[in-house]
């Protein structure tokens, strides 16, 4: 496979890492303390594109390939996790999944208010005591004439509380039976829909993460999501395209702390010379370097395979698994090039740091990852 970067996708990434330096870099540890949503900020990647990249132009968005998509997501998590994570949610989950499973009402209605981020997206397939076990969800949806009526709580949700539009992803059959699951689209103003506790985390501060609570919710039968008990099968292939994103992510923030680190170990001098020279300071480089540019090669494989229409739920899951585990990795080994400045909030390290540990949990965890790849090398 040829993954030579190409002059449009050079291009997108310098767009993007252009509005990084301006308008993100300057308040990242601002928002990163006070927990601050930037919206204002996705707005204004709105105008750029960034919001919609993947969506075709006739629906206002960008019409841009997953490659971009990718390069998009590196530039912005390399100067701050939170924005990259949120502009990857945004992207992947619920403006895919309209894109993905909508009919062409749908579409036409909810793409091009998402592509220009006039509305902002959310995407709720976990509950409090269903992670993994989407299986046994509790959030059920009941037909009632040309209506359905959502009632349950959905937790960690990338703007639970600011999305102006979510995809929700419900029980309308059995706990643990086969198509017991289907997805709709709910508008915020809903009367019944409402934003819940937002949660205090250790990093990505700046990326809202929050419950949504559905209280005898009613929405017509226009906002469901394709056939009635396919929301479950929708949403594993939603996520395909999603560990890409987080994939993605995570090769930001890899890169943005290898880059601070080596930038630090050439200014940082001891015993008359720059740490860089010393051997135990060279082969942390060195390591980082190779497993950053291995889980690139990961992530674009699957890249490769997505845009060709081709399954690649075990290359997707390797991409993630492997990227997130190396972006824990190498900012765990930038704090150390640091040192004592490395534990503090005025140097960057910290920060790659805390935000880099949600990559190996969200959208399914490491161990998650290793099932799906198992399943999928075992035939099963």
């Amino acid at each position: 496979m040829n993954f030579q970067k190409a002059e449009l996708t050079e291009q997108v990434a310098q767009t993007a890492a252009e509005f990084a330096k301006q308008h993100i870099k300057p308040h990242v540890m601002e928002w990163d303390e006070s927990q601050e949503f930037p919206l204002n900020t996705f707005r204004e990647m709105g105008k750029l594109g960034l919001m919609g990249v993947l969506v075709p132009e006739e629906y206002g968005g960008a019409g841009l390939s997953y490659f971009e998509y990718v390069a998009i997501i590196q530039e912005i998590a390399k100067v701050c996790g939170s924005v990259g994570l949120s502009l990857a949610a945004h992207n992947s989950l619920c403006t895919g999944h309209i894109m993905t499973f909508g009919n062409a009402e749908q579409k036409k209605k909810y793409l091009p208010r998402l592509a220009t981020a006039e509305w902002l997206g959310a995407w709720g397939l976990t509950e409090p005591n269903t992670g993994s076990d989407a299986g046994n969800m509790q959030t059920t949806a009941v037909r009632d004439g040309d209506h359905w009526v959502l009632n349950g709580t959905k937790c960690w949700i990338t703007h639970g509380i600011s999305g102006d539009v979510a995809v929700v992803i419900a029980r309308t059959g059995e706990p643990r039976s086969s198509g017991n699951a289907t997805a709709f689209i709910v508008e915020r103003g809903t009367p019944g829909f409402s934003g819940g506790k937002k949660e205090n985390k250790l990093g990505m501060r700046a990326s809202e993460t929050a419950e949504m609570i559905f209280d005898n919710c009613r929405i017509p039968d226009a906002n469901r999501l394709g056939e009635v008990g396919d929301g479950f099968r929708q949403s594993l292939k939603i996520l395909d395209g999603g560990r890409i994103s987080i994939a993605a992510l995570s090769l930001g923030i890899a890169k943005g702390a290898y880059e601070a680190a080596l930038k630090y170990s050439k200014e940082r001098y001891q015993f008359d010379q720059p740490i860089a020279n010393f051997q135990g300071i060279s082969f942390k480089l060195a390591d980082m370097a190779t497993e950053i540019a291995a889980a690139e090669m990961l992530t674009m494989q699957a890249c490769s395979l997505k845009i060709a229409g081709e399954k690649m739920t075990k290359e997707s899951a390797m991409a993630k698994y492997y990227a997130s585990e190396v972006a824990v990795k190498v900012s765990n080994e930038a704090v150390q090039i640091f040192g004592g400045y490395g534990y503090t909030k005025d140097f960057p390290a910290e920060k790659y740091y805390r935000d880099s540990k949600l990559c190996t949990i969200g959208e399914g965890t490491s161990e998650i990852q290793k099932l799906v790849i198992a399943r999928e090398v075992l035939g099963k």
